[in-house]
């Protein structure tokens, strides 16, 4: 999947890999202060094989600036409201994780209104534009809908890697779709309804028979002739929360007009800022100091 002769711009979802440092590293990694700092431990691991491993030259870093609050919720208060806030002690560590990527020298965003899906996304038209492709870095696979062309999605943690096509082998579904196939069947891990009774395989054939939600609504009297579990009374439930279903799609599409201030030269990787790294390993203390050395010695400008 990597071409070499095609530069690459990697545009990593911080909170994805925060949140998985949080549950896997024991809380009982205490820093100089008592409190835990096993997420920033297990971020600086994640950003340390990063680096070691793909030598990349141009990063950006997009991290959420509140887990419980975007634009979304202005449009549907119940929006990821399913989720429980995360305790003060991870809170913390989310503001020593971004001090971390800073100081490895990598371009870093976030926004109060703006969640890091939206970040990504604006940062991914302006290296298209400059002729880079995109390697999204996440494990969240609604952030497949921003490929294009060479572009892949890539779960570090677990080393999955989506081109274009093996979305649509995955989700029956292309990239410029996912849209209407969460806004369709739903999206639990974001407390996007979807539409009742409608679930992944039926949101699939219905987007594989007409191609976009506007066109299914548009044939509505031709579904009870699709072969599909249900199909006759199909019609019904997408009329009946046809509303619900727009919203949803609304919901699930990312804002590729976030107010990022940012050039292609900004993801260029900075020379590591040895002081800030040694001031937050001093923090960490105990097994993190060899981790920050490592992170020291990769992060070096390209």
């Amino acid at each position: 999947m990597h071409t070499k002769a095609v530069p690459t711009v990697y545009l990593i979802d911080a909170s994805i890999y925060i949140f998985r440092a949080w549950f896997s590293v024991p809380d009982s990694m205490r820093g100089e202060d008592g409190t835990p700092v096993n997420a920033v431990y297990g971020f600086c691991r994640f950003l340390t094989e990063f680096v070691e491993r793909t030598q990349a030259s141009h990063v950006a870093v997009a991290f959420d600036e509140s887990l419980t609050q975007s634009f979304r919720n202005e449009l549907y208060p119940a929006y990821k409201m399913n989720r429980e806030l995360p305790p003060e002690d991870l809170a913390r560590q989310f503001q020593l994780c971004r001090r971390v990527a800073e100081a490895a020298g990598l371009f870093c965003v976030a926004h109060e209104r703006y969640e890091a899906d939206d970040l990504i996304a604006t940062l991914s038209l302006i290296a298209r534009d400059q002729g880079y492709r995109n390697a999204i870095v996440s494990g969240d696979k609604d952030l497949t809908q921003l490929l294009r062309g060479g572009d892949f999605w890539w779960d570090f943690a677990r080393n999955q890697q989506l081109d274009a096509a093996r979305v649509k082998d995955k989700f029956g579904v292309p990239p410029e779709t996912i849209q209407d196939y969460l806004g369709l069947c739903g999206d639990a891990v974001d407390n996007i309804p979807g539409v009742p009774g409608v679930g992944p395989k039926t949101a699939s054939a219905l987007l594989q028979a007409f191609g976009d939600m506007d066109q299914v609504y548009r044939n509505l009297d031709a579904i009870s002739t699709l072969k599909i579990r249900g199909a006759k009374t199909l019609a019904g439930k997408l009329s009946q929360h046809e509303a619900q279903a727009r919203l949803s799609r609304e919901l699930a599409t990312v804002a590729y007009d976030a107010p990022v201030d940012a050039e292609l030269d900004n993801f260029r990787r900075r020379a590591a800022e040895q002081n800030s790294l040694q001031e937050i390993s001093h923090v960490i203390g105990g097994r993190g100091a060899g981790l920050f050395e490592r992170l020291s010695v990769a992060a070096r400008a390209q």
